[in-house]
């Protein structure tokens, strides 16, 4: 209801708490989920997972430990995050660095928000000396590139980082491929691709083939024809 204001206005105040009856009042409760930030306070125990890397530069291998928090744990909302990570190792030739990389790591982590990107850039470094394959013909840029990789299957194995799962068709295309090349070439006992094959641009793996005129990837199906 319009009211007219005839007098001169000498104040006002404004009314709080006032509920328009129009308008639909929720009485469902406020979610307060946790969520992963700087003033987490880390608890005495903390699930860990340690991956080895042992590359043919050194006769030591490398173990990375990365520590996870449960976070909202028995609820619909429960996820794990990873926390802090540890490189350890008999070869002290990269300490140095190694630590500080850790560091930087594990303030990333606990930073919260996405922290997926790291993978990415670890995997973008290149060792100006060289880099080198790893077992079933996966090359490695670079000794970090190969921490990055580390890290990316851990993030796939809690859930921050969805695998990108071949489908049941290019699983059988790529398998009658192999079969057919192994035919015409004869097959390599031992070796996860045959030994011809060279590396693929896309997966870094030593996978890719010359079949029917056209170069195709054995390990994740990239090919130079489209």
């Amino acid at each position: 209801m319009a009211i007219k204001i005839d007098k001169k206005i000498v104040g006002y105040k404004v009314q709080t708490n006032v509920v328009n009856i129009n308008e639909s009042v929720s009485n469902e409760p406020t979610i307060d989920f946790e969520s992963m930030h700087e003033k987490v306070e880390r608890p005495e125990i903390l699930l860990g997972s340690t991956y080895k890397i042992k590359t043919p530069q050194s006769e030591h291998a490398l173990y990375i430990t990365i520590n996870d928090m449960i976070l909202n744990q028995g609820t619909e909302y429960e996820e794990r995050r990873p926390y802090e990570i540890f490189i350890n190792s008999k070869n002290m030739e990269h300490f140095q660095w190694v630590l500080a990389l850790t560091r930087v790591i594990s303030a990333v982590f606990r930073k919260g928000g996405d922290a997926t990107f790291l993978v990415e850039e670890l995997k973008a470094v290149f060792d100006p000396k060289g880099g080198y394959f790893k077992k079933g013909g996966v090359f490695m840029p670079s000794l970090v590139a190969e921490i990055g990789c580390a890290i990316e299957t851990h993030m796939k194995h809690i859930g921050m980082i969805k695998p990108e799962a071949m489908s049941d068709h290019q699983k059988k295309f790529l398998e009658e491929k192999r079969r057919e090349f192994e035919a015409h070439h004869g097959a390599t006992e031992g070796q996860a691709f045959p030994e011809k094959a060279v590396l693929c641009s896309k997966c870094s793996t030593k996978a890719m083939v010359l079949m029917d005129g056209c170069m195709t990837c054995l390990n994740c199906g990239e090919s130079k024809c489209g």
